[in-house]
Formats: structure tokens, C-alpha cells, sequence
């Protein structure tokens, strides 16, 4: 957030309403003057000491960037340092600016006008009454020479308020809720890039600069619903969706196509791979690494230190828990940290996890066991025939343990990505259980017979 004090004065909020509600008519142009004695300033010349604050405020009045900029000064009190500068800005909608800034002027004055063709506005800062009035004079044309109706000012009021406390304020309220505050990163390098046309015509350039049309600022590629909380600088992939009172901290690293639901933290440090579906109330702490296409249940717990003790910090001592491509965590699961998951491994729900666990297999109970295999598309897998190869009931890949306790699948690299045709779920999980145990009982009997 950058200090430009006068967008938060009540005065220039009124004025601002003024224009938007077409009070002033059709602008013209618009002239602010900011001249006192002294402070003699030798780091920077009048212009850049004086002038932003007005340069800021034309721009946020007007809502566009000047196209032609001009700048004129005279250094009389430091041979190098300009301290007296009158600026014109001129617009692409017709309006033109004048700054008038000076810290050699006998007496102090700030003062705004801004002129329409149907009023004019005038703020005076330096006065203890009437700071802003507004004159609705006309032009009339009679026998086609412009005649002046003259009316009287008009006093305009507006709150009574601090622009310090307004100001100090706001930047509180953007802390707590994340807006975005008015005089944001790109507000101040608007003012910035005017700021260096100016100089360079100062320093003798062309007479018109035009500056650079303002970088526009990273479109979010993201969603994010408006109660989260997402801390820069962190990283978070294009399509991700982050939901209700979810909280991204600092330095956490976040895949594309993601998922969090309501409630979930991710701490920095944590890495977060893509299409990672992450469910209701689950924390991830530093020291997790979560590759892609992992699911993790509500409600799910990892932790980072195998020994926490409030009194005795082990922040530098954080454990790495790996959750490797396509597996999944069941609700209420609790993962001590330190362990490995594998690849298309399936932890049951309420299962306390304290060992890694091969790739596919299944896991459950407190602390949990493996009780068999699972395929990639999450179902059991029974027992084997006679080669020794087990299929999965719904894509029918053909899964083979080619060591003790370590199963492959014969049909499709474990990196590889499903075929679209088998990325949609066809039946329920009852149907395809009950077909798996026919298929594992007529395995069993064909076995036997074969024993026999």
C-alpha cells in the first residue's frame, strides 16, 4: 500500500462522487497548486517531493493515464534540483491536468479545481471553512460569443475526518479482510511512470513524453472464494479452486486443478502437487509433500514432529511425510509424520498410520496393517489366478506382485494418465465389490482343481 494521503480525504472522495454523478458535467480540465516556504529539500527536486500526491489524485479522478506529459522548472536554490515545476497532463478523453508545485512561494497554499461545462469544483486544504465549494457557472453563447453566468458557490460538506487516521485505518481493514487498498502496487507505479515522464522532460527530452501504458497486474488464475486467506508470495497452479475459510500461508507451493475445501490449511513449506483433492478441516504442515492426484479425506491429520513438546521448539526439525501420485487418505486418518505412502495406496478411514506403505496397498485400523491390494481406480483387489495376476472390476488392468510385496500394474505405467474413457466412475463401489469376490471365488476354485 503506498502513501498517497489525499485519496483519503473526505474532500476528494466527495469530488470524485461529484464527477461520477455528473454534477461537473463534461471535465475539461482540472489544476492543482501546492506551494509553500520551504522545506528546502536536497534529495529530491519539488517535483518529486510535491507533485505525487497530486499526480495521484488527477489519475484516480479522471480514471485514465495521460497520453502527453510536459514538464517545465527553474532551479534557483541548488544548481541541480528544481524548485519550482508546473506539469500538463493531457488525456485521450480531452482533459488536461496542470500541477503547479513550488517551496519557494510566500505563502502556503493547497489548492484542487476541477472544471466541467456544467460546474466547478474547488478544494482548498489550507482554509479552516468552506474547504470545498462548488461554483455552477455557464456559458451561454449570444451572438456567437461565450457569455459567463455567474452563480455563487456553493459549500459542499463532507465528513469531518481525519485523512492520517482514514488512511492508517483502511490499511488495517486490508490486513484484516484482504481487500485490496486503494492506493495498491499499481496505483503507485501509474504515479511512478508520470513521475518519470516528467523528469525526462525536465531534463531537457522532448518537450511531450508519453508514458508507457502501466504493466497490467498477473491475471489470478485461480478461484478463490473471498473468506480465504491467501498469503503472498506462495505459488497456486491455473484451475484450482480454494474454498470457505481456507488458509494459504507464505511459501506453500500449490499444482494446478486443485481442490481445498472449507476449512484447510496449508502452511508454508508444503508442497501440493496437481489435481489434488483436498477435503473439509484438513491442516498440512511444513515437512509435507503431496505429488499428483492424491486425495485426501475430511478430516484427515498429518503431523510434522514425531515428539512435540510445547516447551522445547523443533521448528528446524520438521519430518518429511511424502503422500506419493494417486493415493489416498480416508476421513478421520491420521498420518505420523516421517512415513512414505505410496503410489495408488489407500489408507481407510480412521486408520492410524505410523510405517510407509508399498505401493497399492491397502491399510487399515489403529496402528494400521496392510489387508491386501488396491487398483488405480481405488478397488479391492482378491485373490490371484493361477499366473498369479489379479484385475481390477472396473478398468480390468491386470495388477502382479513381481517381488513379495510389491505389486505392478501390467497394463499402464504408474506415471502414465488414465485413458479418458476410464477417467469416469461407471458403477458403485457394492456393484463392483460383489462382482471382484465372484471373480476371486472362481479364481479359488479354478486353484484348487488345479491342486488337485
Amino acid at each position: 500500500m503506498v502513501g498517497h494521503l489525499l485519496r483519503y480525504h473526505p474532500a476528494v472522495h466527495k469530488i470524485k462522487e461529484l464527477v461520477d454523478g455528473g454534477s461537473l458535467g463534461k471535465l475539461q480540465y482540472l489544476y492543482s497548486n501546492r506551494l509553500n516556504l520551504g522545506k528546502f529539500r536536497t534529495e529530491e527536486n519539488i517535483l518529486w517531493s510535491f507533485a505525487p500526491h497530486d499526480i495521484s489524485v488527477i489519475l484516480h479522478l479522471l480514471g485514465e493515464r495521460p497520453t502527453d506529459v510536459q514538464a517545465h522548472g527553474a532551479n534557483y536554490l541548488h544548481p541541480d534540483r528544481a524548485d519550482v515545476t508546473v506539469t500538463v497532463l493531457r488525456f485521450a478523453s480531452g482533459v488536461s491536468g496542470h500541477i503547479f508545485v513550488s517551496w519557494l512561494h510566500p505563502y502556503k497554499e493547497q489548492k484542487l479545481v476541477v472544471v466541467g461545462d456544467r460546474g466547478m469544483a474547488v478544494f482548498d486544504d489550507v482554509v479552516k471553512e468552506r474547504k470545498l465549494t462548488l461554483y455552477q457557472h455557464s456559458v451561454e453563447w449570444v451572438d456567437r460569443v461565450p457569455v459567463p453566468r455567474r452563480e455563487d458557490a456553493k459549500e459542499v460538506a463532507f465528513p469531518a475526518e481525519e485523512p492520517l487516521r482514514l488512511e492508517c485505518q483502511h490499511f488495517l481493514d486490508c490486513v484484516t479482510s484482504r481487500r485490496q487498498p486503494w492506493t495498491d502496487g499499481a496505483e503507485g507505479l501509474a504515479v511512478l511512470e508520470v513521475l518519470a515522464a516528467c523528469q525526462r522532460s525536465l531534463d531537457g527530452a522532448a518537450p511531450i513524453s508519453r508514458p508507457a501504458a502501466p504493466t497490467a497486474p498477473p491475471k489470478r488464475c485461480y478461484f478463490a472464494h473471498e473468506t480465504a486467506v491467501i498469503d503472498e508470495p506462495c505459488e497456486i497452479g491455473e484451475g484450482t479452486k480454494i474454498w470457505h475459510f481456507t488458509h494459504v500461508m507464505k511459501g506453500a507451493k500449490i499444482g494446478s486443478r486443485c481442490i481445498l475445501g472449507q476449512n484447510v490449511n496449508v502452511d508454508g513449506g508444503v508442497i501440493v502437487g496437481n489435481n489434488v483433492k483436498i477435503q473439509n478441516n484438513v491442516s498440512l504442515y511444513t515437512g509435507v509433500v503431496i505429488e499428483d492426484d492424491v486425495f485426501l479425506g475430511p478430516s484427515c491429520v498429518l503431523t510434522n514432529v514425531t515428539n512435540p513438546r510445547s516447551q522445547v521448539n523443533r521448528h528446524s526439525l520438521y519430518e518429511r511425510t511424502i503422500l506419493k501420485r494417486g493415493s489416498t487418505i480416508g476421513a478421520n486418518a491420521t498420518i505420523v509424520c516421517g512415513v512414505t505412502v505410496g503410489r495408488y495406496a489407500f489408507v481407510g478411514a480412521g486408520a492410524v498410520l505410523t510405517r510407509d506403505v508399498p505401493d497399492y496397498a491397502l491399510v487399515v485400523g489403529n496402528p494400521a496393517r496392510q489387508h491386501g491390494w488396491m487398483s488405480r481406480h481405488g478397488l479391492r483387489l482378491h485373490l490371484p489366478d493361477a499366473e498369479g495376476i489379479m484385475r481390477c472390476p472396473e478398468s480390468g488392468y491386470r495388477y502382479k506382485e513381481t517381488e513379495p510385496g510389491i505389486l505392478r500394474c501390467l497394463d499402464l505405467d504408474e506415471e502414465s494418465p488414465l485413458p479418458e474413457s476410464l477417467s469416469k466412475g461407471t458403477k458403485p463401489y457394492r456393484e463392483h465389490r460383489a462382482q471382484g469376490e465372484e471373480h476371486g471365488a472362481r479364481s479359488t476354485g479354478h486353484r484348487a482343481q488345479g491342486t488337485e
